[in-house]
């Protein structure tokens, strides 16, 4: 695709990420001047860290004018943590990436100019940073999603490339990691075009995971059964008009 001056939003989202925070947060602005964006911003959302995240997001806000921090004074989980990213963004293309370094975001370059109704899914096509026990948490979930909603994504998990304007027609309902699965059945419902992209799934170099601590995944569980219910009652509003 070529490079166009489409203007973008990136979140970065982030819990006790001190060790990568900063350079993640650099890597995006390097993105923005690659592609030579001239409306840009960078939605830091610190979700409620008990290390020096918090400092490096005040301080980034200093540095960079077009950055906004985003701070929960508890750690509310990665779907509240998009969902205020998502709720903060002004621009055409949206883009949430973690904190962690794991994804390289110069894997968004050739996708600088996306059409209209259309978003990227990126996957992880050989996981063997995840645990045994993750990796079958992943398929379990990627079953689940296709038996019960008709989603069929490689990895509704990682990271995505939305339209801004598509994403305020959802009005999103999910509050756990599983509005990323709302999201894109509401999308495919509404006659947008997936683009899907092999990704690198990067090992991490400080840190400690979260998304499978026990809470997150029995949080996800739990709402499986609302994220059902909230895409199908999406569908049926959908028919009525």
């Amino acid at each position: 695709m070529e490079h166009a001056s489409q203007s973008w939003s990136i979140v970065i989202f982030s819990y006790n990420e001190e060790g990568t925070l900063r350079s993640v947060i650099e890597s995006v602005q390097r993105f923005f001047e690659t592609i030579a964006c001239i409306n840009s911003e960078i939605i830091l959302v610190d979700d409620g860290s008990t290390d020096k995240c918090g400092e490096i997001v005040r301080a980034a806000a200093q540095d960079f004018p077009n950055v906004k921090a985003v701070c929960h004074s508890t750690n509310l989980g990665i779907g509240y943590a998009l969902r205020s990213g998502y709720a903060a963004v002004q621009f055409e293309n949206v883009s949430a990436v973690p904190g962690d370094g794991q994804f390289n975001v110069a894997e968004l370059i050739p996708y600088a100019s996306l059409p209209e109704k259309t978003f990227v899914s990126f996957y992880r096509k050989e996981n063997t940073i995840y645990t045994r026990g993750r990796n079958v948490l992943s398929l379990i979930n990627r079953k689940l999603n296709a038996n019960l909603l008709g989603l069929k994504v490689r990895d509704v998990n990682w990271v995505k490339i939305y339209k801004r304007v598509e994403l305020e027609r959802l009005h999103m309902r999910m509050k756990s990691s599983l509005v990323e699965s709302e999201i894109c059945a509401k999308l495919l419902m509404g006659k947008n075009t997936i683009i899907e992209c092999e990704s690198v799934y990067h090992p991490r170099k400080a840190g400690k995971s979260k998304g499978a601590s026990l809470p997150v995944v029995l949080q996800a569980a739990l709402e499986t059964l609302k994220l059902v219910c909230v895409v199908n009652l999406y569908r049926m509003t959908r028919r009525k008009h």
